[in-house]
């Protein structure tokens, strides 16, 4: 993570550890309305950089260009992927993060309508799934992470799940 938009970068590895648990996912009633209506239309890796950029779009961000222009060669290398919600052939939602084994590493998201961003974690974590993944790291928990079903869990159990998702050959595409 940098410190701030022209910030160094430093590598922060915590204590506790945030994951949603890929059968924990938790879906309320107006998300499950929301995508019985389809109001938005899911799609795979094409607006990777306009996604990160979006994710960089608030007052604290740990997302510098540095780190922009990393994630695009990872992205490039087909290790860091974007779900996005579009509207009316509008970006109005997505996160992006990267993949390695059986493990994703959860590193943004971003929301201009309501449930957009809620959108593309389902389908994240269907996807995940459906690929045989093990592992939806989010670094931290926050309130509305909790929202969807995310736990922290100390260090060491983290790396042991982590040790046996790096195990696996999942691909993401």
């Amino acid at each position: 993570m940098a410190d701030g938009k022209d910030g160094e970068i430093h590598w922060f590895s915590p204590e506790q550890r945030g994951i949603i648990p890929l059968d924990g996912l938790k879906v309320s009633r107006s998300l499950r309305q929301t995508m019985t209506k389809r109001i938005f239309h899911v799609r795979i890796n094409t607006a990777f950089e306009s996604t990160m950029r979006h994710c960089a779009e608030r007052e604290e961000v740990w997302i510098s260009e540095t780190i922009v222009q990393s994630y695009l060669r990872l992205h490039q290398l087909g290790f860091a992927h974007s779900v996005e919600t579009w509207h009316n052939d509008t970006l109005v939602g997505g996160l992006y993060g990267v993949s390695i084994g059986g493990a994703f590493f959860g590193e943004s998201m971003f929301s201009r309508k309501t449930d957009a961003s809620k959108v593309a974690l389902v389908h994240l974590v269907k996807r995940l799934n459906d690929r045989g993944y093990n592992l939806l790291d989010t670094q931290y928990s926050n309130p509305h992470l909790a929202t969807l079903g995310c736990i922290e869990i100390p260090k060491q159990e983290y790396l042991n799940r982590l040790q046996t998702a790096l195990t696996l050959q999942c691909t993401f595409e």
